[in-house]
């Protein structure tokens, strides 16, 4: 339905092929794993069908394309977080994105003798049938409820002061805590660009665990096995941070580890895993890559 998706809405945009295509896919990234793997093959499809088509779209609108996609025709009410990292991708650097605006920067990611590790907990998840969609409408729930005291039309405008100050307008204490990740968790995110721009990869680990932290007790979309792993890894020689990636509920945990203790967090983490959880994760060292483009 990915791809399909895809093409049906570029369709409806006006860019209708004259004919069809013989196309092969081929990826190494894990189904279900909050990878977005979903996201991959849709902004991969929209790249091909431009480069095809000599349509002449530029990256941004056919992030959009593939967003839309998969909120319309797979039913997936999810935001534009992953395509946008899929089709803006730049090496060795992180993205600061203001998904309402579409407004983004680059800040360079020197990890200096560390790698991104990231942990595969093996247990697949499908966020159509999770709670994504409804901790995204507890969101929307909380900020109407927000914009009854205070002039505002997201909840990343609020510092983590000013959220706590009017929190109590929030009647629903499972919608105050969702919000609380959502205000929390975007500062951490404006302070983690400020690390990076500093080149205090410490620091930005620190923000990293706190966000799991966060993830696991007011957002709740981690469970036992994100757990585990982020736990485990915070108990290892050489880690920075740890927390979980994608949509929650199972899939990945993203780790910055010191390139000579990969090896003993690979086994420690490996082994403690496999004897709490009962089967083994998986692990991919990383780097960061250029976004979808045609191969020379």
């Amino acid at each position: 339905n990915y791809p399909v998706g895809v093409v049906r809405v570029m369709e409806d945009a006006g860019h209708r092929a004259a004919h069809g295509f013989d196309i092969v896919l081929y990826g190494t990234l894990p189904n279900g794993a909050g990878l977005s793997s979903s996201a991959s093959i849709e902004v991969l499809m929209a790249v091909i069908l431009n480069d095809e088509l000599n349509l002449g779209i530029d990256m941004v609108e056919l992030v959009k394309f593939s967003q839309k996609a998969e909120n319309e025709f797979v039913g997936m009410n999810c935001g534009i977080m992953d395509q946008f990292a899929v089709g803006m991708g730049k090496k060795d650097c992180a993205i600061l994105l203001d998904c309402n605006t579409l407004s983004y920067r680059y800040s360079k990611l020197a990890l200096d003798g560390c790698s991104i590790v990231i942990t595969n907990t093996n247990k697949t998840h499908s966020l159509v049938t999770s709670a994504y969609n409804e901790r995204r409408t507890q969101c929307e729930s909380a900020l109407k409820a927000l914009q009854k005291v205070k002039p505002i039309k997201a909840l990343g405008e609020l510092t983590n002061a000013e959220f706590d100050a009017i929190a109590s307008a929030i009647p629903d204490p499972v919608e105050r805590r969702r919000a609380r990740h959502a205000v929390y968790e975007n500062n951490r995110t404006l302070e983690a660009v400020k690390a990076l721009e500093a080149n205090d990869v410490k620091r930005f680990g620190e923000l990293m665990n706190a966000s799991h932290v966060s993830l696991r007790d007011d957002y709740e979309v981690t469970g036992p096995e994100l757990d585990t792993l982020a736990e485990l890894a915070w108990q290892q020689d050489g880690v920075l941070g740890s927390r979980m990636t994608g949509g929650g509920f199972a899939g990945c945990t993203v780790s910055i580890v010191r390139d000579a203790d990969i090896p003993a967090f690979e086994k420690n983490v490996g082994d403690a895993y496999t004897a709490k959880i009962g089967y083994a994760p998986s692990f991919y060292v990383a780097n960061i890559a250029d976004g979808a483009r045609r191969l020379s």
